[in-house]
């Protein structure tokens, strides 16, 4: 699988025909046929996936990103560290915030990325 890595604000603009959602990542179809996924490249000794999502998935379809932003936190904790890394959308129909739990022994990445399929 090609994939090239985005960031999270190049969903701005961009109108989805379809989304779906799972535990370990989020998928976006937009009305180009262009496939993009938003996922953790899961690696040994680390544990990344989604802990909620606020809001309607479905408030996103068939009408313009209008803010795509990221924010993340960290923490070290005894068994290593953890990172909640926040994933913010809206249209003019709603707003979604995606989060995302990560954590490691501390030598492993948390992070997630936005790739688009090629």
């Amino acid at each position: 699988m090609d994939y090239i890595i985005h960031n999270f604000d190049d969903l701005k603009g961009r109108v989805f025909s379809c989304i779906t959602a799972n535990e370990d990542n989020i998928i976006f179809e937009d009305n180009t046929g262009k496939i993009f996924i938003l996922k953790h490249f899961q690696d040994c000794c680390e544990s990344v996936y989604i802990e909620s999502i606020i809001g309607d998935l479905q408030d996103l379809i068939n009408s313009p990103i209008l803010m795509a932003e990221e924010s993340s936190n960290s923490n070290n904790i005894e068994e290593g560290s953890e990172t909640w890394t926040f994933y913010k959308l809206a249209t003019i129909k709603g707003y979604v915030d995606i989060r995302f739990y990560g954590e490691s022994t501390g030598y492993y990445s948390e992070t997630v990325d936005l790739i688009e399929l090629i």
